[in-house]
């Protein structure tokens, strides 16, 4: 395993947007090279378990993690807003996102990583790492979410759960994205007993080809 864990202090601020108040929670590398910035889907908080593990696990190779917590969610409401007001959160917290002066890697996952791919190119994100990408509803597959992808405009990685209902990795259309498969893994990355990877092997996938991934963007950088 290449993306060993850290034990880091998190520290928490909060940011008034135009949505209402933000809240972040920093996961600090001591010698950061990049922010990933990531917020939670339209269903849960930045518990997640792809969220906490990427948290635990990227600050040792120079990448300062913030979660970030849309303001529905800090106002304690149980279902996430339209899209545009999403959206309006991230705008408002990207300013401190950004403070720390380094690259930023807009990330999210589900519902987050719809508003990653939509703004990355208005706020200058470094990339996009989108983290369960709903690419359509389930069961409706017409009515699909590619463009938003497609549309990033920037280094794009995919982590899909390979039985995930709202789009498998071979329903994804081809493009400039890169796309890493958790398998079997549902819209939160569990995995079954019956699967041939354990919980935390398909965790240390999501960790490790992450971190590969961000240390090609820095290399890249060089270059």
């Amino acid at each position: 395993m290449t993306g060993k864990t850290t034990e880091t202090t998190a520290s928490t601020e909060t940011v008034d947007t135009e949505a209402g108040t933000a809240r972040i929670t920093w996961h600090r590398a001591k010698r950061p090279r990049l922010v990933l910035a990531a917020s939670h889907g339209a269903g849960g908080g930045i518990g997640a378990r792809d969220l906490q593990a990427l948290a635990a696990a990227l600050p040792a190779h120079g990448v300062t993690v913030a979660l970030v917590e849309q303001p529905w969610r800090v106002a304690g409401k149980k279902v996430a807003p339209a899209p545009k007001t999403l959206d309006a959160g991230w705008r408002g917290v990207w300013p401190a996102l950004a403070g720390p002066g380094l690259p930023v890697i807009s990330a999210g996952r589900s519902a987050g990583a719809r508003v990653a791919c939509r703004t990355a190119a208005e706020l200058g994100a470094h990339a996009v790492l989108a983290l369960s990408f709903p690419l359509h509803p389930p069961g409706k597959p017409e009515k699909s979410r590619a463009d938003e992808l497609l549309g990033a405009g920037v280094p794009t990685l995919v982590v899909q759960g390979g039985n995930d209902p709202f789009g498998k990795p071979e329903e994804f259309p081809d493009g400039a994205h890169r796309l890493i498969e958790v398998p079997y893994g549902d819209h939160g990355f569990a995995v079954p007993k019956r699967a041939g990877i354990t919980q935390e092997q398909a965790l240390e996938l999501i960790t490790d080809g992450v971190v590969e991934w961000v240390g090609s963007l820095v290399r890249g950088s060089r270059e």
